[in-house]
C-alpha cells in the first residue's frame, strides 16, 4: 500500500515538474521604438562560450554551453536613449521569462576593448558596438529541456540603439520573436571607404567617410598596402588616410581607434602581433605624415578573429587583411 501511494506521488510531481518545464514562457522582446532585424541566424545543434566575467588577466571567464543556438541583431530607432534605459527595459522582460541574470556588465567593467573583441558579436553594420557605451548581460532559466542561456549586448548610436540576443538550450524555434518593424530599407553589409581614382571623386569619399563614422558605423581603409608579411605601412599618399585626417582634424573632439585584422594564416597569437603593430604603423603615418593629433588616434589588432569573408579562397584572405576605423568618442 505505501509503495503504491509512493508511486502515485513520485507520478504526480514529475507530472507537475514536467507541466511548470513546458509553460516556461516563451521570450518576447518589445522594444521601446521601431526596430528592425538586421541578422538572424538559428542552429540546431551548436556549442557557445557564454560570457560569465569580465576580462581580467588577459582572459574572459566562459562557461561552455550546448544546445539549439538562436541569435538575433536589431536595430532600434531610440535617438536619445541610454544604453541604460535600453537594458533595464530588456532586464525586466527577460526576468519575467523566467531567467535569472548570472552576470552584467558595462563598457569599462566589462574589460572595454578586449571584452567587446573577446566575445562573439555579430559584424558591422548588423551590429554595432560604441566601445564607449556598451553593456552586456548573461542570464539562465531552467526549460523543458533543461538549462538555457542567454546573452545580450546593447549599445548605440547617436540615432540608433543596436541589441543582439543569443540564446542557446532546447530545440531552435528559428529565431526570437519581437515587436519588430521590418519595413526599414536594409542597410548595406559593409561600409568601405573606397580608393579614390580621379580628382573630382574625393568630395566623395569624405561624404562616405562623415556618413559613416557619424552613424557609428565601422570603416574599412580599402587602400593601405602592407610589404607582403610586413607590419610598415608602404610609402606613399593614401585618400582614405587623407580623408580620415581631414575629418580628425575638422572634428578635434572626436578620437577613433584603428583596429588590424588578419587572415586565419599562422598562428593566433603571431596574427594577432602582427595586427597590432599595421594598426599601430597607420597611427603613426597619420600623426608623422597627416598631422593628426596623437590623442585623437589609438591602435589595436585582433588577428583573424573577426573575418568579413571566408579564408578558404585567396581572395577572401586579402579581404580580411585589412585595418577598420571605429569611433570612440560618445555623442557630444
Amino acid at each position: 500500500m505505501k509503495t503504491s501511494a509512493f508511486r502515485v506521488a513520485y507520478c504526480l510531481a514529475a507530472l507537475l515538474s514536467a507541466t511548470s518545464a513546458q509553460a516556461a514562457p516563451q521570450l518576447k522582446l518589445q522594444f521601446p521604438g521601431p526596430s528592425e532585424t538586421t541578422l538572424q541566424r538559428t542552429e540546431a545543434l551548436a556549442s557557445f562560450r557564454l560570457a560569465v566575467g569580465p576580462y581580467q588577466s588577459g582572459k574572459i571567464a566562459t562557461e561552455l554551453t550546448e544546445g539549439a543556438l538562436d541569435q538575433t541583431a536589431w536595430r532600434i530607432a531610440v535617438p536619445g536613449s541610454s544604453t541604460l534605459q535600453m537594458i533595464q527595459t530588456l532586464r525586466a522582460q527577460i526576468a519575467s521569462a523566467g531567467f535569472k541574470v548570472i552576470f552584467e556588465c558595462e563598457t569599462e567593467a566589462c574589460g572595454g576593448y578586449d571584452f567587446r573583441y573577446g566575445t562573439e558579436v555579430v559584424a558591422e553594420p548588423d551590429m554595432h558596438v560604441d566601445l564607449g557605451d556598451f553593456r552586456y548581460l548573461a542570464a539562465e532559466r531552467i526549460g523543458p529541456n533543461g538549462k538555457e542561456y542567454l546573452s545580450l549586448v546593447v549599445s548605440r548610436s547617436p540615432e540608433n540603439g543596436f541589441v543582439q540576443l543569443t540564446q542557446i538550450g532546447g530545440e531552435a524555434s528559428g529565431g526570437f520573436k519581437a515587436g519588430a518593424d521590418t519595413s526599414a530599407p536594409a542597410v548595406p553589409s559593409t561600409f568601405a571607404l573606397k580608393p579614390v581614382v580621379a580628382a573630382d571623386a574625393a568630395p566623395k569619399v569624405v561624404t562616405d567617410l562623415d556618413k559613416t563614422l557619424d552613424l557609428g558605423q565601422s570603416l574599412v581603409l580599402e587602400d593601405l598596402v602592407f610589404g607582403s608579411g610586413s607590419s610598415a605601412l608602404s610609402d606613399g599618399t593614401y585618400a582614405s588616410l587623407t580623408a580620415l585626417a581631414g575629418w580628425l582634424q575638422a572634428n578635434p573632439t572626436k578620437t577613433v581607434t584603428l583596429v588590424g585584422h588578419t587572415d586565419a594564416s599562422g598562428g593566433l597569437a603571431s596574427n594577432i602581433a602582427l595586427s597590432k603593430k599595421r594598426a599601430a604603423s597607420v597611427r603613426q603615418n597619420l600623426i608623422a605624415q597627416y598631422g593628426v593629433a596623437a590623442g585623437q588616434v589609438s591602435a589595436n589588432g585582433i588577428g583573424p578573429l573577426a573575418p568579413r569573408s571566408s579564408n578558404l579562397t585567396p581572395d577572401g584572405q586579402q579581404q580580411n587583411r585589412r585595418v577598420e576605423v571605429v569611433l570612440t568618442s560618445t555623442p557630444d
